[in-house]
């Protein structure tokens, strides 16, 4: 199997080394990933200037290619240019931070394998609940199972994946929670403060944290201390809506 991995903490983030070693065990893994950390950098590439992309090493193996570029980016050049032949497979992370509810949208690491599957590759992002003292190994071991288990079941066509660990299924038998991503909306409230300088800055807390309705989403789930999965596709059309709208009077005059 060929695989592409990437990531949006930066090349030498532990948990793309952790699931490097763990993707090892499927196929032949080919790591491009960003030159410096581009968390929250959502689905942006660079068409505006050069990529700049040059070969990172750990001692004497290469490490991968680092790009000085987005994930997205990376997904793109790592297709074209530095797999040896189209990739079976594209994983993103494991990122340090779980990308859950609406935060999808602003996901550099999401945005890495929706990028895989604009190319029809199947592709899964990877995080894991922030904590001082990460335990990527565990984790990518467990995802790495996962995936496995993806791949013998899921048919075609390709489809693309979000796969969250929260550190409590680390330290217990893991439950894997396939639900949808949550919708609720978190807070947007702001400390407002001073610079040394006298000027005003505003730093987000994300408060209140959402609310939980009656369907399990991968926000509750995640709060349960369960992995969850979510199926994800990029294509934004509100077809019920569109449906509706064929029927409406929108001419203008000449």
């Amino acid at each position: 199997m060929e695989i592409l991995l990437t990531n949006d903490d930066g090349i030498y983030a532990p948990g793309l080394a952790a699931m490097e070693r763990q993707l090892q065990k499927l196929g032949n893994v080919t790591v491009v990933a960003p030159a410096t950390e581009q968390s929250g950098v959502g689905h942006s590439i660079t068409f505006l200037s050069p990529l700049v992309c040059k070969e990172a090493y750990d001692g004497d193996r290469l490490r991968g290619y680092a790009v000085e570029g987005s994930p997205a980016d990376c997904v793109k050049i790592g297709v074209f240019e530095f797999c040896k032949k189209r990739p079976d497979l594209i994983v993103s992370g494991i990122n340090g931070g779980l990308n859950a509810g609406i935060n999808v949208l602003y996901s550099g690491t999401v945005a890495a394998a929706i990028e895989g599957a604009f190319f029809g590759i199947t592709s899964v992002a990877v995080s894991l609940e922030w904590d001082e003292n990460p335990q990527f190994d565990v984790a990518a071991l467990k995802g790495r199972e996962i995936i496995e288990k993806i791949l013998a079941q899921k048919g075609e066509p390709a489809q693309l994946f979000n796969l969250n660990f929260p550190t409590a299924a680390l330290r217990k038998k893991s439950i894997v929670q396939v639900v949808p991503m949550g919708l609720a909306r978190y807070g947007e409230h702001f400390i407002k403060r001073k610079d040394p300088r006298g000027r005003d800055y505003y730093w987000s807390t994300g408060d209140p944290k959402p609310e939980h309705g009656s369907e399990e989403t991968d926000l509750s789930a995640l709060e349960k201390g369960d992995i969850t999965l979510t199926p994800l596709h990029f294509n934004l059309t509100e077809s019920a809506y569109l449906d509706r709208m064929k029927s409406w009077d929108l001419q203008i005059a000449d």
